[in-house]
């Protein structure tokens, strides 16, 4: 079995900035995790089923326009799941309509919460420092186009790793 995620990264100079502010905050995994609005989560499949993924998520990918994305504030799970987030303001159903698309054939999983497109910031850490994560991000904003996603691969040694891109409207 391979555990792996599909998910649209964060583009530069944003990702670094928001990977270093979560290594700061202390979450020790930060470093192994990039940056990205998750479309299927952690998920298992069979080592001779990724074949089948990529060219299912080739698919999806060729029937989806490039779309425009506006992260901007803060939000948070709790008490649900001990999670700040990087809200995404504009781009909202575009993400859940290319999530749904992609959670279909080899990759239709059943979702432990309800699809909220996102950017994680802080996990699993202390409240003072959710709430730490909560207030200095408040006003952090960018906006960009979505071109591509990625299906990404996680080994513990290295953590989660992009295998495959696919370009939007292709």
């Amino acid at each position: 079995m391979q555990t792996i995620g599909v998910a649209v990264a964060i583009p530069e100079p944003w990702a670094s900035q928001l990977q270093e502010y979560r290594a700061k905050l202390g979450d020790t995994t930060a470093e192994m995790i990039p940056t990205h609005i998750t479309l299927v989560p952690p998920t298992d499949v069979a080592a001779d089923g990724v074949a089948g993924v990529v060219d299912h998520l080739a698919r999806v990918a060729a029937g989806v326009r490039p779309y425009g994305v506006h992260l901007r504030g803060t939000g948070s799970f709790r008490p649900v799941s001990p999670v700040v987030f990087v809200a995404v303001a504009e781009g909202i159903s575009e993400c859940e309509q290319l999530a749904a698309a992609v959670r279909t054939g080899p990759l239709a999983v059943d979702l432990s919460f309800p699809y909220h497109p996102h950017v994680t910031i802080a996990h699993d850490l202390d409240e003072p420092t959710l709430d730490q994560a909560f207030a200095e991000l408040g006003d952090f904003e960018c906006q960009f186009t979505v071109e591509e996603f990625h299906l990404y691969s996680h080994d513990e040694a290295h953590g989660w790793r992009p295998t495959h891109h696919f370009a939007l409207g292709e």
